[in-house]
């Protein structure tokens, strides 16, 4: 299928030039799990001399090499990575962590003379990226405290109907074990009255100085889905397992994310004696599977693409990302 391309429009906020703005470009290579937007961005920034910054949260921790799918030795020989498997995973990621890293990175790339290839599916560091963080209020540890003893207590599914009551957006779109996410969104608008969504609109007032623009990977559903499916079977011929196996000896807690990645609790689950290793794969793969398609929705509604290809990866889509980057460059320069 062929790739619609947006050419650098007016009206396309982020591509604006304001007076006396630093006009320094990034690139954005951003799509769900499986998409195949490392291979694309990997064959762009080999091209153009390129350094790839890392925007997935799961593959920034060391522990996860194979079940996060980071690149391999053969793709990182071919053009600087950067922010991959930096966290150990007793440390909590976040995205303000994330976004002071990648801002060193994108100017590190800049001084040395190279175009900086932002990759990854974690929409939230992308559009945190562009649009700054919310000024959301510090939370008072009382209400931390008194969330956290709250959702111990009823679980997460009857958490989350509490949750809908007073955030039915963060609701409907978090899962029920999805337990950092739901404490952040009642902590929240306990404390502040207001839902995190209505934080994150407001947007933050230290926007990145740079022009970004975006390539999205958004295959057909089935196609990815299928893909999801047997990259988690090349993940256990890699390994996988024994990267499941030395994560959990090590005794960490359940909440950390690198303990929550896609994947792990299901091969864990396994490894206790809970289940099969065949039942383990396969939830595994609905998991990637539902993943890919949060991913997909947040996208398709939170991401403006400068060029969207509706088909997974293949060689074919070089030439005109390619071809689109030269034409950003030339009119951005200066």
């Amino acid at each position: 299928m062929t790739a619609y391309l947006f050419i650098i429009a007016s009206e396309a906020k982020h591509l604006v030039r304001q007076e006396n703005e630093p006009v320094s470009p990034v690139i954005v290579v951003a799509g769900p799990t499986a998409s195949g937007k490392s291979a694309l961005a990997l064959e762009l920034a080999a091209a153009r001399g390129g350094t790839i910054i890392n925007a997935d949260s799961q593959q920034i921790y060391r522990d996860l090499k194979i079940l996060s799918a980071r690149p391999d030795a053969a793709a990182m020989a071919r053009a600087p990575h950067r922010l991959y498997g930096f966290l150990d995973a007793a440390e909590r990621g976040s995205v303000a962590l994330w976004r002071e890293q990648a801002l060193a990175e994108i100017v590190a790339a800049h001084r040395s003379g190279s175009l900086p290839f932002l990759v990854g599916g974690t929409g939230l560091y992308l559009r945190a990226l562009e649009r700054g963080l919310a000024a959301v209020p510090a939370i008072p540890a009382a209400i931390r405290a008194e969330a956290t003893e709250l959702y111990e207590q009823i679980g997460g599914t009857a958490f989350r109907e509490r949750l809908a009551a007073v955030d039915p957006n963060a609701a409907s779109r978090l899962p029920a074990g999805d337990r950092q996410r739901l404490l952040r969104a009642w902590e929240v608008v306990q404390a502040t009255g207001k839902p995190l969504a209505e934080w994150q609109r407001r947007g933050g007032h230290n926007r990145a100085p740079f022009r970004i623009a975006i390539i999205l990977i958004m295959p057909p559903r089935g196609i990815l889905y299928a893909a999801c499916d047997c990259r988690f079977e090349a993940m256990i011929a890699a390994g996988a397992l024994e990267e499941a196996r030395a994560l959990m000896a090590r005794h960490l807690p359940p909440d950390l994310p690198a303990m929550k990645g896609v994947g792990v609790p299901e091969l864990m689950r396994h490894l206790r004696g809970e289940i099969g290793l065949d039942e383990a794969v396969a939830l595994a793969q609905r998991a990637t599977r539902r993943y890919a398609k949060r991913q997909m929705t947040w996208f398709r509604h939170q991401i403006v693409g400068n060029v969207v290809f509706e088909q997974q990866f293949s060689p074919s889509m070089f030439a005109q990302a390619n071809d689109f980057i030269g034409q950003f460059l030339l009119t951005h320069s200066g």
